[in-house]
């Protein structure tokens, strides 16, 4: 007797998880995917945006070590 009350609250539990469960799905498809959908674009424009900045950085520091640096010794001259 006692085992089988032990059983129907296990039953009764995992039922309980299982709409619990269900309930954490459905909010996840409705309220949090549409909103990354919507916004992921946007996130990843402005990562763009700054990639493009870092990239325009990095040609101007090429462009300005290559003009400082001295130009090669003619071994040919030695």
């Amino acid at each position: 007797m006692q085992s089988e009350r032990w059983e129907q609250q296990l039953r009764d539990a995992a039922g309980r998880a299982e709409e619990e469960l269900k309930r954490v799905v459905t909010y996840i498809n409705d309220e949090v995917v549409p909103d990354i959908r919507r916004n992921g674009s946007v996130a990843l424009r402005a990562a763009s945006k700054e990639l493009e900045k870092l990239a325009q950085r990095m040609d101007e520091r090429r462009a300005a070590a290559s003009a400082e640096a001295p130009p090669p010794k003619d071994r040919a001259a030695s």
